[in-house]
């Protein structure tokens, strides 16, 4: 396994690759769309008529999506634990400065940047519902806050960038499944709403993809060792520790009906793993040494594993609805 000083002069090689995808693929806030573009506006003088158009839009949609929708919004709403885990995977930021020029630091801005108002979008389109608890979404916010976030990757810059590869499309998977729910009920406002935060998805996803894409050019050896190992600790959800210190479940209610209405499932998650394997060629990487080869052995019969599973596991029998009135 190549040591973490190794790891480190990687990141710091490819930091040319970040800034170049930097410049090509993002954008300035002057730039992006913002949560007002899609919202009512209090200064228009017909804005009461627009929130009750709103309201009459998102009653068609069913509890277990707006379920769904809420703890979709509360993981987006942890961006400062995201952006500090990122800071904190070694030869990141060495300058221990989140204002920092460096490509990674600057990265790591715009991602959380843009990510910042996914959050802010979704969590007011649920105020202006009428549907949610929002009193008891905000606690659940405050907590996840409050306990942070603990993705098991130790540091790791390799598996951090891995993990980030697979979180970023399972977030897009999300959005985009929970837009078609809604549309099929008849909200196309919400649907909009999805596929205009799953396209910002799918695009930090690539970014991802393509900055460990360049770690496996230049150490083959430590890339394949860190994807097998992040995935035999799994990938688990940000939002986990939403609960932790009270005696509530609502993650797990959360994740019980996500399964249950299709919008993230244990067949999302095995179909995910097969993507990565084949986005990097995992198995027709030559060279390897002995550590090496046991990681591709692992990886490249690993979603066959996690398909048959989820075909076992079927959906739950009960979901428990949290956050709605």
């Amino acid at each position: 396994m190549s040591s973490i000083l190794e790891k480190m002069k990687v990141i710091e090689s490819i930091e040319p690759s970040v800034g170049q995808f930097i410049d090509e693929k993002m954008r300035s806030p002057e730039e992006c769309w913002q949560p007002s573009d899609f919202l009512p506006d209090f200064s228009d003088l017909d804005f009461s008529d627009k929130i009750i158009e709103l309201q009459q839009e998102i009653a068609t949609i069913p509890d277990t999506v707006l379920v769904s929708l809420v703890g979709n919004m509360i993981t987006e709403e942890a961006l400062p634990s995201y952006q500090t885990f990122f800071n904190l995977l070694e030869g990141i930021n060495d300058e221990r400065n989140v204002s920092s020029a460096s490509s990674w630091v600057r990265w790591s801005r715009l991602w959380t940047a843009e990510e910042n108002r996914h959050g802010d979008l979704l969590n007011k389109y649920l105020y202006l519902s009428g549907r949610v608890d929002m009193k008891a979404v905000e606690q659940t916010i405050q907590r996840l806050l409050y306990n942070g976030v603990n993705l098991q990757t130790d540091g790791d810059p390799y598996q951090g960038i891995v993990y980030t590869s697979f979180q970023e499309r399972a977030t897009k998977i999300s959005h985009v499944n929970t837009g078609k729910l809604a549309k099929k009920s008849g909200d196309k406002s919400l649907d909009k709403i999805c596929n205009i935060v799953a396209g910002e998805e799918a695009l930090h996803e690539k970014a991802y993809k393509f900055f460990m894409s360049k770690i496996f050019e230049i150490d083959p050896n430590g890339a394949i060792q860190a994807f097998a190992n992040m995935m035999r600790k799994k990938i688990i959800m940000p939002a986990t520790l939403m609960d932790e210190g009270t005696e509530q479940s609502k993650f797990m209610d959360y994740a019980n009906v996500t399964q249950k209405i299709g919008v993230y499932t244990s067949m999302d998650y095995a179909s995910i793993i097969e993507h990565l394997v084949g986005f990097w060629k995992v198995e027709s990487i030559l060279g390897l040494n002995e550590a090496g080869k046991k990681a591709q052995d692992f990886l490249g019969g690993l979603s066959t594993r996690y398909f048959r599973l989820a075909e076992r596991m079927g959906e739950p029998e009960e979901a428990q609805l949290v956050w709605l009135h």
